[in-house]
């Protein structure tokens, strides 16, 4: 199945990116590709503007979350929550705008990520393998 064309105007390292999640993903179906579309758009546009130390757009990382779980073939509620697990600690959005978008489940399960933020780290190979741990620890309310 074909990826959905991107909704939002990514520039090339985001396309990129944006291009690995849903080769990754290939083993969604065609309505889920649609709803991790919405997700990568509405995690786009909340960090726009936000970029990472290295200067690249802040947006890679959290596709980069995502790719990840695509590996390991998470469900799409998990998929979304890695794509937007950085929207409500990291900029303007509600819990309540994003369940609003995206369902009780998903908002929950971003909200648990950015509760356990907070935790402090000796380097950055430490800080990834904790959050991804916090991404499992925080879908244990759903098994999935």
């Amino acid at each position: 199945m074909r990826a959905p064309q991107p909704t939002a105007p990514y520039d090339p390292l985001t396309a990129e990116a944006r291009n690995l999640l849903f080769r990754t993903a290939s083993y969604l179906n065609g309505k889920e590709q649609e709803q991790l579309e919405k997700a990568c758009a509405f995690a786009f546009h909340a960090h726009d503007g936000q970029t990472r130390k290295s200067g690249e757009p802040y947006i890679t990382h959290p596709l980069a979350v995502a790719t990840q779980l695509a590996v390991w073939h998470m469900d799409i509620q998990g998929l979304c929550a890695g794509v937007m697990h950085d929207v409500l600690e990291d900029t303007g959005v509600t819990k309540l705008e994003m369940a609003a978008e995206f369902g009780e489940t998903i908002a929950e399960m971003v909200d648990g990520l950015s509760k356990l933020e907070k935790l402090e780290y000796n380097n950055q190979a430490e800080h990834q393998a904790e959050s991804f741990r916090k991404l499992i620890l925080a879908m244990t309310k759903d098994v999935r």
